[in-house]
């Protein structure tokens, strides 16, 4: 595998120039681009896969942080924009569906309207809940038990306060863009929607998920699998088969 670098915002990890059709895949809080590494080689020839590296992380890790779901997605549009020249489906998980529905609003209105929506462990953006102390403010042993209740990083890194005063940072900046968000009404989506949960994900329920159904006047659909919050790590080559066979162009191919 020969990463390829198309910008500080776009990474292609197996590129598949011929390939009818192309997945934009947006990162978890915390996340970078080469959380998609699996997803790219289990997709590799069917499907070019493209992963949206936000600033502040693995090599972009001394640019500042964007903390604003609504400037990370208007970054990665003008970043894609070479990149619609095929059918687009956008996935994003967790903090990534936030910027990727955003980016298929941006889309649509400006006339490029995505093929699909994949939203992963998330709410729609209409679910509000209770106001709780929020995850950015709290201190640092606060926010890795944050962290630890989600279950979706290796214990090893929280061990490690080098890599720990690396990554708490950029993952404040993350929860800050996530927990100021505010949904602005407008025009549903025209492009069917997925939604993927995992079955024990104390983030979202099932009823928060089905209502992204009122975000689109395409084909809504959802598939809860076994797990948590990050039931991704599981559940992986069942996810990558729902994600083929929700885009256009091409059928499903066996996972890695």
């Amino acid at each position: 595998m020969g990463e390829v670098d198309t910008g500080k915002w776009i990474h292609r990890y197996e590129p598949a120039p011929d390939a009818p059709r192309r997945l934009v895949c947006f990162p978890h809080a915390g996340g970078a681009a080469s959380y998609f590494v699996p997803v790219a080689r289990a997709m590799a020839g069917d499907t070019d896969v493209l992963a949206v590296q936000y600033p502040g992380r693995q090599e972009r890790r001394a640019e500042p942080c964007l903390d604003s779901i609504d400037a990370l997605a208007r970054a990665a549009v003008d970043a894609l924009s070479p990149w619609l020249d095929r059918p687009v489906t956008l996935f994003g998980h967790s903090m990534g569906a936030m910027v990727a529905f955003e980016a298929a609003r941006l889309l649509e209105a400006d006339g490029r309207a995505p093929q699909g929506l994949v939203v992963s462990g998330r709410r729609a953006p209409t679910c509000v809940r209770p106001a709780r102390d929020l995850v950015h403010l709290q201190d640092d042993e606060g926010l890795m038990a944050e962290i630890r209740r989600l279950d979706g990083t290796d214990e090893r890194i929280l061990a490690d306060e080098e890599l720990l005063r690396m990554i708490l940072p950029v993952i404040r900046s993350d929860y800050r863009a996530v927990e100021g968000y505010r949904y602005r009404p407008g025009p549903p989506l025209s492009c069917p929607v997925l939604a993927l949960i995992g079955d024990t994900d104390p983030q979202v329920t099932r009823e928060e998920a089905r209502s992204w159904a009122e975000h689109t006047t395409g084909p809504f659909d959802m598939t809860v699998f076994p797990g948590g919050h990050f039931y991704l790590n599981s559940q992986a080559d069942a996810v990558i088969r729902a994600l083929a066979e929700h885009m256009p162009a091409a059928g499903p191919r066996a996972a890695y």
